[in-house]
């Protein structure tokens, strides 16, 4: 499986920017959990948002709860991050990942093996 990423760049304060990652090798449906994380600099890599696909429900990090959207699309074999109200905390670089099977430890970065390159995204205040 490969995935990439992109849809990153430079926004001010309050704004909104859609991430887009674009699954090859596999299908989106056939791929159970799909996640977003972030790292910082200087910080850890942290979870943001996972969507199990055979259920179709959605799990966020607390910082992002309520102003972030996961979700897929089928046809063109993706997953998004819609992010609104962004925030100067929210700089990052942003991955994508995805696991075959769902696990109940959907936020910890060592359960996925299938890893995006990473797109950069900078929130001014």
């Amino acid at each position: 499986v490969q995935l990439q990423a992109s849809g990153g760049g430079l926004v001010q304060a309050g704004g909104s920017l859609r991430l887009s990652c674009v699954v090859s090798g596999r299908t989106v449906s056939s791929l159970d959990a799909l996640a977003w994380f972030r790292q910082a600099p200087g910080k850890e890599r942290e979870f943001v948002a996972a969507l199990r696909r055979s259920m179709g429900t959605t799990y966020y990090g607390d910082s992002v709860k309520g102003r972030f959207t996961i979700s897929r699309d089928n046809a063109k074999n993706a997953v998004y991050l819609q992010m609104d109200s962004l925030k100067p905390e929210d700089t990052a670089v942003y991955y994508c990942a995805v696991r075959y099977i769902w696990n109940v430890q959907y936020y910890s970065r060592d359960q996925y093996h299938n890893w995006g390159q990473g797109t950069q995204v900078t929130v001014s205040s």
